[in-house]
């Protein structure tokens, strides 16, 4: 029976892909989570997973979590913005461990952009030949019910440094899911795999399609990065979340966020989600 190590499994993309991996016969899941007692009441029912202390920033969790683990997925904790000091520890101790797969969840045209963190773990994975799959998606759709749902619930606004640019939104349940393709099928062993939604929408068509499925008017306020940033801090986020965040937006800006591609349904074998589908399943969150 393999043995895959699955780093956030409570997140909204680890999550979706530990509940895909539970379907499959022969294969034992370790969840590594920052806050095992938590994630246990959350895999209740699962029988095939297992929970365990894990913390990049702590390298006495690795070895039990690692244990007999053949192929490890993870996604970049969004507080850790120094991948040197933060998460090469981490891909050090995946070197040792000769693990046959790593899958990291990076970001759509990461190439394009070396200042951001998902480009720098890219380069350290190659350089220590660790065996890889990159996932490269465009914005989640998920951001809207997280990052930015105090705005949407408080406000009935969408505040969000984007400008009029486009972006080709994926649901997240997808990525996990496809996530969990990859970690099956070795023909993604090295592949670098640019994902995204179906369609590229600006953010007053999004405000048009939640004000249509919620039943409440969601305006699209469209602040500067600056006005954006200086909001966030007042608000207490971490200094250097913001700045990825401003970092990511302003990438937006320039229309690096609008490419479509059919590697998702390419992948999944059927249609990713759209934003509708996705603000209709969501609803209960925005109202």
């Amino acid at each position: 029976m393999e043995k895959f190590l699955i780093i956030g499994g409570t997140g909204n993309i680890g999550f979706p892909l530990i509940e895909f991996l539970n379907k499959q016969a022969n294969i034992q899941i370790v969840a590594g989570s920052h806050n095992p007692d938590k994630a246990q009441e959350k895999f209740q029912g699962m029988k095939n997973v297992v929970v365990k202390k894990f913390d990049f920033l702590d390298s006495t969790t690795f070895a039990d979590a690692f244990d007999g683990v053949s192929k490890v997925f993870f996604v970049r904790p969004p507080q850790l913005g120094h991948p040197k000091q933060d998460m090469l520890p981490f891909l050090r101790y995946v070197q040792s461990q000769a693990i046959d797969q790593i899958v990291f969840v990076s970001l759509l045209g990461v190439e394009k952009n070396p200042m951001t963190p998902h480009h720098q773990i890219e380069q350290m994975i190659l350089k220590l030949n660790i065996p890889y799959t990159f996932i490269r998606p465009s914005f989640f759709m998920q951001n809207l019910d997280t990052t930015h749902l105090f705005d949407i619930k408080n406000n009935h606004d969408l505040f969000i440094p984007a400008g009029n640019s486009r972006t080709s939104f994926i649901d997240t349940r997808d990525i996990g899911e496809i996530a969990g393709i990859t970690m099956l099928d070795d023909k993604y062993l090295f592949q670098k795999l640019n994902i995204t939604g179906p369609q590229t929408l600006n953010y007053q068509e999004i405000a048009q399609v939640m004000t249509q499925v919620l039943g409440v008017n969601i305006t699209y306020s469209k602040p500067s990065l600056l006005k954006f940033r200086q909001t966030m801090l007042k608000r207490g986020l971490k200094k250097d979340f913001v700045n990825v965040m401003v970092m990511l937006y302003l990438i937006t800006q320039l229309g690096n966020a609008k490419e479509v591609t059919d590697t998702a349904k390419k992948v999944l074998g059927h249609k990713p989600r759209n934003i509708k589908d996705y603000v209709e399943d969501y609803r209960n969150y925005f109202i």
